[in-house]
């Protein structure tokens, strides 16, 4: 018999109908572990990716998926949310056959040469090589079940259901009377539950010899069913919530657990946003600074940090992927108000994300206290501060040294006088009001010489910003209006209106 290693169901696949058939092409059952086994060392030998738009995890939890599938390991992913998680437990389709045979009519995708149900078992004692066999693609061969509170083991593994018993007159006893939940019929497949720890410990316990025996009980009646699933469970850490944990015999019968992360760098984290921020033609044409895509990023950052948002429930990179959607809607918005024909995203526009931000942090109490509006400003304000730092000289660190500060002679241009952007400024009064204060064009051209146009203004209005997060200057922000910069002392009298 032709080992499957060499079988190919590329050309003439449709047309095999009969066990009798496939068994001429060479066919053997292989489990499914050992299906992802096989075609993932091909891939390896090949060179071939595995996963497709995974950012930052080649060197981390790639690698340990990997080893996971050559042991033959069921996983579970551990780690905060949008983390990619579930991503990855749907891409392991990948590793699968592109088509599989099964019995056909079969609830349980039974194989044709090794059934586990009754109905399997009949039908090729009944028709032997004339057992009719169907095709399944690997985009069939997953199921998915978010655990929650109400999950119960009918809904999992199945329930005797006495209708078809009454229609069948037969026994609740016989197997026939069973109505498969959903791991049953995930047999041959990737199953994954996402939030296991929600899962209640009675239904955890219920998965126990699925994983390791393989028989089920349902309501007394226990029948060896050797399913063939790769299971996949996702899960955040332990001590993030009150509401469950994953019991430790079912722990330990999960081969491999797998630790996801956030993003190791800025940069990694604009790949992904850059990625996954859907945005449709007309705002393609908007152009964004690689300046406002780092703020975006520095901004997330900020908040897996902050004292304020909850650190156990961790910071999703949804974060920065709504904020970044949030800030070109602001410039798309003031280009159609404007009836302009060419827009960009200003530093000012960040202050539009905030909704985006406010609906993407859980806050501690401290948080609740400050209100999440002011915790999203103070998040923006701490990614602008600690962001300035990379263009231009640290007021505070030249205050230290006792240096003279490069920012005097703007400083003092704000003594008496004050400069009012407004978020809906037409391109034109935004260049004119920025032009206007002087003593920014010889900072802007000592410390950056070469810059494209809009981006020379978005540099200018990262300087005023910079200052005054440094406490240099004053800056007042009337939300959904304008931010207004002046001097410092006026503005410790006329604080931010958040209103």
């Amino acid at each position: 018999m032709q080992d499957v290693s060499c079988f190919r169901f590329d050309r003439g696949m449709k047309e095999i109908k009969t066990l009798g058939e496939l068994k001429k092409t060479g066919y053997r059952s292989r489990s499914i572990k050992e299906e992802l086994r096989e075609n993932l060392i091909k891939k390896l030998h090949n060179r071939e990716p595995i996963f497709e738009g995974i950012i930052g995890y080649e060197h981390t939890v790639i690698p340990d998926v990997e080893r996971a599938v050559l042991s033959g390991h069921n996983i579970n992913f551990l780690g905060l949310r949008g983390q990619a998680k579930t991503k990855m437990a749907r891409q392991l389709t990948n590793l699968l056959d592109e088509w599989m045979p099964v019995i056909q009519g079969s609830e349980l995708n039974d194989d044709p040469l090794n059934p586990v149900s009754s109905y399997g078992k009949k039908m090729v004692e009944e028709m032997q090589d004339n057992t009719p066999v169907a095709w399944i693609h690997r985009s069939e061969r997953y199921s998915e079940k978010l655990a929650t509170p109400d999950v119960t083991v009918a809904d999992l593994i199945g329930d005797i259901d006495p209708i078809k018993a009454a229609n069948l007159r037969i026994s609740y006893a016989d197997e026939r009377a069973i109505h498969y939940g959903i791991i049953p019929r995930s047999n041959r497949c990737i199953f994954v539950i996402n939030e296991l720890p929600d899962l209640q410990p009675r239904i955890q316990v219920a998965l126990f010899n699925l994983l390791q025996e393989g028989d089920m009980q349902i309501r007394g009646y226990k029948m060896r069913m050797p399913l063939d699933i790769l299971f996949v469970f996702t899960a955040n850490p332990e001590d993030y919530t009150s509401r469950g944990t994953i019991i430790t015999p079912l722990k330990d019968r999960i081969g491999s657990q797998i630790l996801t992360h956030y993003p190791q760098s800025i940069a990694l984290s604009k790949q992904i946003t850059q990625q996954e921020a859907k945005l449709n033609k007309q705002q393609q044409q908007i152009e964004v600074s690689p300046i406002i895509a780092d703020l975006v990023e520095q901004i997330a950052v900020e908040a897996r940090s902050s004292e304020f948002v909850d650190q156990k429930s961790g910071v999703s990179a949804r974060l920065a992927i709504s904020a970044y959607q949030t800030v070109v809607s602001a410039a798309e918005r003031r280009m159609l108000l404007n009836r302009e024909s060419n827009g960009f995203v200003r530093i000012s526009d960040l202050y539009a994300a905030i909704p985006a931000i406010n609906g993407k942090i859980e806050l501690v109490y401290e948080g609740e206290t400050e209100g999440p509006a002011k915790v999203a400003m103070s998040l923006i304000s701490k990614a602008i501060r600690n962001y300035f730092v990379s263009f231009f000289p640290d007021p505070s660190k030249l205050k230290k040294k006792k240096e003279e500060s490069p920012y005097n002679q703007l400083i003092e241009w704000f003594s008496d006088k004050s400069l009012d952007i407004l978020f809906n400024d037409t391109n034109r009064d935004y260049f004119l009001k920025l032009d206007a204060v002087e003593p920014i064009e010889p900072l802007l051209k000592y410390y950056k010489k070469k810059t494209s146009l809009q981006e020379s203004y978005i540099l200018k209005e990262l300087i005023l910003h910079g200052l005054a997060e440094h406490s240099q200057i004053g800056k007042s922000v009337i939300t959904g209006q304008s931010i207004q910069f002046k001097d410092l002392i006026n503005t410790v009298f006329n604080p931010n209106d958040l209103s």
